[in-house]
């Protein structure tokens, strides 16, 4: 029948299951664009019925095909294929070398560089740690140099978190949960846990939305938890609130959040605990006695420069000060956010790491406020240029999803990641084996805490935080270079005390109170 019915409709004679097969195709194909060339919803469908759809297999294809095919070494956003690879290597444990000299045109901005020492100073620890809260907290945290930034699971699956805590427990180094809150995955193999609090409280969350202090405690009594974060923005959507389709609300990630099956979540834009920077001060103090004197600090990506004066201010006036705080660059981001408020809304990291650095230089809070760098640091070089712009320690998100194996196919908003890293369908995260992946997380840092080290001995330093911003060089143009201290203002200790005016800051020092987050002049 099926060969008769091919003959009929001009086909060659073949044989019977090739001859079907081809006639199934031909009347799907008849039939779509039948359905094209009538439906109205899309010009192009009924302009060009079938033909039309290439477009949308094109569009969908072409991430992939540009990754593979069009894009150079260097080229790539928002990581090149370069940097992808530096990870994949150190994930690996292959070799991690370069040949043939650096692609990059020395002689154009993209270009700075670390000056080397003629005299390198090799007899260095082989590994550092840093301490956090030493003199506000009964548990102070040995925070080890690069840790896991924040990933919720929700965002992330069950794999990944799974894959990344057993990482940082063979690594010894800090896993941050995200605002999602500490889910089963996150407590599967004990890795050091800092628990993120953003606007919703997950975790800590009472039935209407505000902060519960006894859920708090509890979660926070968790020996697993070594320290607690407060999310004031990120930098991939500043300043942005987020709601949680109740869809999405599945069973676990509602006994990780604390909210009921099924519901639709919202998190505020703002905090409801606090209003003003004494008042924000306060409640992390009351957050430290109640996790039993654990490092309490805050996160923001940084926007208005008054604010993190009027914060500075508020420290020097009440004697209280979060025990580190996190500068989320405006590069960074795992997960869906808005476009415009990753294109343009917030400072990159290395302006606003400089601008928390002067803050609390200027007040002389640097020695009790350590302070930690997070946005697009993937390699010891990176490390390196954020401790000399006055970061203490680092965290990584997106790297970290590539030690995993995630291959910057910039789907995980859609749930559809092809690598089991960023979606919650089962079957997509059946190619990720924790018990392969957990080792390749820990390898990946192990590697790039190394690469730092070597970075600091060619350097002749003794430790990481004796890199200076006089130590870094930057491309002005392609005839013309200058240390970052010549090219970005570092201030000097106290300064905002005794004569703010002599600062580059003078107008957002005068523009900031303690008792409110709201320019006052």
């Amino acid at each position: 029948m099926a060969v008769t019915l091919a003959a009929l409709a001009g086909l060659p004679l073949l044989p019977g299951f090739f001859a079907s097969a081809l006639l199934f195709v031909l009347v799907l194909a008849t039939f779509t664009a039948w359905w094209d060339f009538f439906q109205s919803d899309h010009t192009l469908r009924r302009n060009y019925p079938l033909i039309a759809r290439i477009r949308w297999l094109a569009e969908d294809l072409r991430p992939f095909a540009q990754s593979y095919f069009v894009e150079g070494d260097l080229e790539g956003r928002p990581f090149s294929h370069q940097e992808r690879a530096l990870v994949y290597a150190r994930a690996k444990g292959d070799l991690d070398s370069h040949p043939m000299g650096t692609e990059l045109d020395v002689y154009s901005d993209e270009y700075e560089w670390l000056s080397h020492s003629i005299a390198p100073h090799q007899d260095v620890p082989e590994y550092w740690r840093t301490t956090v809260g030493a003199e506000t907290c009964a548990q102070p945290y040995q925070s080890a140099l690069l840790n896991i930034s924040a990933m919720s699971f929700g965002s992330l699956s069950a794999k990944a978190i799974e894959a990344l805590n057993l990482g940082a427990k063979m690594g010894g180094f800090a896993h941050n949960t995200g605002e999602g809150s500490i889910s089963r995955y996150h407590r599967a193999h004990g890795g050091d846990l800092i628990w993120e609090l953003g606007s919703g409280y997950f975790g800590a969350r009472a039935d209407d939305g505000s902060f519960d202090p006894v859920k708090f405690a509890d979660n926070a009594a968790d020996d697993q938890v070594k320290m607690i974060e407060i999310k004031l923005s990120q930098g991939a959507k500043p300043g942005h609130g987020g709601v949680l389709p109740g869809a999405k609300v599945t069973e676990e990630i509602a006994e990780a959040r604390g909210v009921p099956v099924g519901e639709t979540v919202y998190s505020p834009a703002s905090h409801s605990a606090f209003s003003t920077p004494k008042e924000m001060l306060e409640w992390l103090s009351s957050l430290r006695e109640m996790s039993g004197g654990k490092p309490v600090g805050i996160k923001l990506c940084v926007g208005q420069p008054h604010e993190i004066m009027a914060i500075a201010k508020a420290m020097h006036e009440t004697g209280m000060h979060p025990d580190f705080i996190t500068v989320d660059g405006a590069e960074g981001g795992t997960g869906a956010a808005p476009l415009e408020l990753s294109n343009a809304v917030g400072m990159p990291l290395r302006e606003g790491l400089i601008m928390v650095r002067n803050a609390l230089v200027g007040t002389n809070m640097k020695k009790k406020v350590s302070l930690a760098a997070s946005g697009k640091i993937h390699s010891g070089a990176k490390m390196a240029v954020a401790f000399a712009l006055g970061a203490d320690w680092c965290n990584a998100a997106r790297p970290f999803m590539f030690s995993l194996g995630c291959v910057q196919s910039m789907e995980c908003h859609t749930g559809n990641c092809p690598t089991g890293v960023a979606t919650q369908v089962a079957w997509r995260q059946k190619g990720l084996v924790v018990e392969d992946k957990g080792p390749r997380v820990a390898r990946y840092q192990r590697q790039t805490v190394h690469s730092l080290r070597e970075i600091v001995i060619a350097m002749g330093l003794d430790n990481p935080w004796a890199i200076q911003p006089q130590d870094m060089r930057e491309r002005l143009n392609g005839a013309r270079s200058d240390s970052i201290d010549r090219i970005y203002s570092f201030i000097e200790p106290g300064i905002l005390l005794e004569d703010p005016e002599s600062t580059p800051l003078a107008r957002h020092w005068n523009a900031a109170s303690p008792e409110t987050f709201r320019r006052v002049a």
